[in-house]
This record gives C-alpha cells, sequence and structure tokens, in this order.
C-alpha cells in the first residue's frame, strides 16, 4: 500500500482537474450535462484512480488503477481539444493542461515499469 497523498503523479493530477474545473466554468450552459460533466469527470477519475490503486494490496492491482487513469487521462486530452475546436476554450488556457497531462501519462508509465521490476 502506498501512500498516494506523498506521490508526485498524484499532487499533479489534482492540479490539473482543479485547472479543468477552473477552465470549463465558463462553458455555455447548455453543455452542463454533456461535454462540461464529461471533462470534469474525466479529470477527476485521474487522481481517483491513482489513489484507489495505490490502496490496494499489489502492485499489480496498482498497475491496474494507473492504466485506467493513464486512459482517462486520453479522455480528457481529447475533450479539451474539442473543447479548443468548439471555440469553448482557447488556445492559450489549453495548452498548459495539455501539457500537464502529458507530464502526467509519461510519469504514469515510468511508475508502472517500476511497479513491474518490484
Amino acid at each position: 500500500m502506498h501512500r498516494f497523498e506523498e506521490l508526485k503523479i498524484w499532487q499533479k493530477a489534482m492540479d490539473i482537474t482543479e485547472k479543468c474545473y477552473r477552465a470549463s466554468e465558463n462553458f455555455p450552459k447548455e453543455e452542463k450535462y454533456g461535454l462540461t460533466s464529461q471533462l470534469r469527470r474525466s479529470a477527476v477519475s485521474i487522481p481517483s484512480n491513482i489513489s484507489e490503486g495505490a490502496g490496494r494490496n499489489t502492485n499489480g492491482e496498482f498497475k491496474q488503477f494507473l492504466g485506467i487513469a493513464n486512459g482517462s487521462s486520453y479522455e480528457l486530452l481529447t475533450q479539451l481539444y474539442l473543447s479548443k475546436r468548439l471555440n469553448l476554450i482557447n488556445e492559450e488556457n489549453v495548452r498548459p493542461i495539455i501539457n500537464e497531462i502529458i507530464e502526467v501519462t509519461k510519469m504514469n508509465y515510468s511508475l508502472q515499469k517500476s511497479l513491474t521490476k518490484s
């Protein structure tokens, strides 16, 4: 079992989630149950799966939840790209979030590799 609060990947994923909530605050009301909701759920899924995996009994289980978190990262990237294409968010605001997601996915792959070696 790992202390998820101490994991840099979890901390960064929490930062991304917060930024996604703030970035989607001004999306149109008609997107409340559409893209806004989906984007936020994907963002929350990343740190949630990291923490759930950290609380599991084996490294194999942890690795499985990291894989789910990685899938949510790619889902979130798609939703951010779509938000940009629909002019709901501009490049200046979305690019830093995208870069952070890419960094977290790289951290995720590295963490998964380290769990395989253990």
